[in-house]
């Protein structure tokens, strides 16, 4: 049984909060040599190394048949989220294609309430909305300078918010690293073949390019990366509840600018810098929000006041 210990998971969580935009960064990097689909592969790749990692700690990888429909589709869901990232990251700067994506606790919020019945009331709804327009004010100087792919972090967001929720159910059955294991295998099986079919039929954006060292070290890091922050980020979940964790996420958006700077000498114009200001704002009052109504005790139900 594990042990609160706050300090611990703000720190495990904070560390994700780097290494995620450090990965996209890479991403962004290798994007104009390396093709999607070889870099998502190298991606999973290495997630899928945790599989004899399970094994050797004395765990166990098989699911149930409900539940590896389920993990297929997490899958799925989690493939076409990173590709759409990685293939914004093309074309937008990296804080802004973080903080367009940063719009999925809304939309959560919305599927909590449409497809699980859960119960989200009106000044969450208004929150919602906020963020939703600080959203739209980030997205807007992209989309005038770059078109529809503008709208591909809004692409990640919603395929995201599914992923979250498909996660919830399997995670009954697995332990997370086995989660990750079993993604890992299954991306592999998926995009392995898909890339062999594009190669032999030399279809655009499915070739192979061998990488020069420098690539090399590139993909080796991005994969690295990835695997090592959502590691960290379950890890920091052993270690202190979700209502504190939460607000922490949000770091990833300042880490993105820094990242940005430093490497792209990208920053958010005007416009898109107060659009950021405003879904950070809706997104920690939300989270507020939520840590206030878990701390207030419910009425009892009739049944229970007998």
């Amino acid at each position: 049984m594990s042990v609160d210990r706050p300090l611990l998971g703000i720190a495990l969580m904070t560390g994700f909060c780097a290494l995620a935009p450090l990965g996209d960064s890479i991403a962004k990097l290798l994007g104009a040599t390396i093709p999607l689909v070889q870099l998502l592969f190298v991606r999973f790749a290495f997630q899928a190394l945790l599989v004899p990692a399970v094994w050797a700690s004395g765990g166990s990888v098989r699911l149930s048949g409900r539940a590896t429909w389920l993990m297929a589709a997490r899958t799925a869901l989690h493939i076409v989220g990173i590709g759409a990232m990685f293939l914004s990251l093309r074309y937008l700067p990296l804080a802004d294609a973080v903080a367009i994506a940063f719009v999925m606790p809304f939309i959560m919020l919305l599927l909590g309430r449409l497809v699980l019945d859960e119960e989200v009331g009106p000044r969450r709804l208004a929150a919602c909305a906020v963020g939703f327009v600080g959203t739209l004010l980030v997205v807007q100087p992209s989309f005038a300078e770059v078109g529809w792919p503008a709208l591909l972090p809004l692409g990640v967001a919603v395929t995201f918010a599914f992923f979250m929720l498909i996660t919830r159910q399997v995670a009954r059955e697995a332990g997370p690293v086995a989660l990750q294991a079993v993604s890992g295998a299954m991306a592999v099986a998926f995009l392995g073949p898909l890339l062999a079919v594009g190669v032999a039929l030399d279809l655009p954006g499915l070739s192979l390019v061998w990488p020069n060292g420098y690539e090399t070290f590139l993909l080796l890091a991005i994969a690295v990366l990835g695997t090592s922050a959502h590691l960290l980020m379950t890890w920091s979940l052993r270690f202190a509840p979700a209502s504190t964790l939460a607000p922490m996420q949000y770091l990833e958006i300042p880490f993105a600018t820094l990242i940005g700077w430093l490497i792209f000498r990208d920053l958010p114009n005007g416009l898109a810098a107060v659009g950021i200001a405003i879904t950070m704002a809706a997104g920690l009052y939300i989270v507020l929000r939520e840590r206030t109504l878990a701390r207030t005790p419910r009425p009892p139900t009739p049944a229970a006041a007998e």
